[in-house]
This record gives C-alpha cells, sequence and structure tokens, in this order.
C-alpha cells in the first residue's frame, strides 16, 4: 500500500495536520508542532507506508528550518519560503504556505500566488497519477505564470516552470536559486563592484 491522501482518508488527516505544523513551526523557527503530530499519529498507526510518509516529511521540515536560520531568511518572506518548500518538494505544503498569503493579496501578487499554488497541485496530482487533474491545474497556471511573468521574483526561475508544467513532466522542476544560492550570487556582485 501506498500513502495517497486523495483516496485514504487517514492519510489525508495525517498530511494536512503536519502541512498545518509545518506553519507553525516556521513562524516558531522550532519543529515541536510537526513532532506532535508525528507522534500522535505514530502510536496510532502501525503501516510502514505511513511511518515512512512520516519520518520522510519530519526530515524535509527540519531542512526548511535549518535552511531559514541559516541563511538568516525573514519569516514573512512569502515567496522565499515558498521556493525553499518547492525546492524540497514539498508541494502540499506550498499550497498550504501561500494559500493565507494569496486571500490576503490583490493585483498580480495574488494571481502570481494562485499559479504558484495550481502548479503545486500539479505536481500533487502527479506524484499521484492523477493526469487529468494535473493537466487542468498545469494549464491554468502556466496561463497565468505567463501573464504574470515580468513580476514573479527573480528567484524563481519561472521559464523552467512554465515548460516541466506545459509538458507534465512528473520530474518536479528545481526552481533555482535558494536562498543560499541568492546570496552566494549577491556577494559574488558585491564583491565585483568592489573592486
Amino acid at each position: 500500500m501506498e500513502f495517497d491522501p486523495f483516496k485514504n482518508r487517514l492519510c489525508r488527516n495525517i498530511r494536512n495536520e503536519l502541512s498545518l505544523s509545518l506553519m507553525e513551526a516556521i513562524h516558531s523557527q522550532n519543529i515541536g508542532p510537526s513532532i506532535a503530530v508525528a507522534q500522535k499519529y505514530e502510536s496510532e498507526c502501525t503501516e510502514p507506508f505511513i511511518d515512512r510518509y512520516i519520518r520522510d516529511r519530519l526530515t524535509r521540515y527540519q531542512i526548511i528550518l535549518d535552511q531559514i536560520r541559516s541563511t538568516q531568511l525573514q519569516r514573512h518572506d512569502t515567496f522565499m519560503v515558498a521556493l525553499l518548500l518547492w525546492d524540497q518538494e514539498l508541494f502540499f505544503e506550498v499550497h498550504e504556505w501561500l494559500e493565507n498569503k494569496w486571500r490576503d493579496s490583490e493585483g498580480s501578487e495574488k494571481m502570481i500566488f494562485q499559479a504558484l499554488i495550481r502548479a503545486a497541485g500539479t505536481y500533487i496530482h502527479l506524484e499521484h497519477g492523477r493526469i487529468a487533474g494535473a493537466g487542468k491545474m498545469a494549464s491554468k497556471a502556466v496561463a497565468s505564470l505567463i501573464r504574470h511573468r515580468a513580476r514573479v521574483p527573480s528567484c524563481y526561475n519561472v521559464d523552467l516552470l512554465i515548460e516541466k508544467l506545459k509538458t507534465l513532466d512528473q520530474v518536479p522542476p528545481k526552481l533555482g536559486a535558494s536562498p543560499l544560492r541568492a546570496e552566494s550570487r549577491q556577494s559574488t556582485q558585491n564583491s565585483k563592484h568592489q573592486k
């Protein structure tokens, strides 16, 4: 058996609760909320596929928190946190992270958030073999990303994302400029200007 939140309510509950706990963990810079959710389900569930999912999520959540800390990234930097989540292939978490920001935003920013949510949704569907749903989401995401391309933060490799979404490539793209690489590029540019 595999972890499938589309077909299994327990899987859906675990995914949703872990994802919400990560939002809290990002804001508090402490993985404690996610560990509490994991322990709750580990004591209730003995299925190996559930344990693997939980362990994998906790590992990636800790990576995200470490990246935020090590780069001194501001937790309210919505786009950068979403990028870290994306590059860890935490697509449901990308959706959760951006959804609240999307509700409170306006104009092109709102459309970019919606496009990124749909792009993440595409990979959620692809991960579970739901090609038709992925195709619908991808086409909407692509149209909006193309329309608002100039307003997407430069740290995103939006052209690669559009290309991958157009072809429904099952391998999710790494969107590129993690804060570490962005800081490295900025340091390189600054040192060139100082010479």
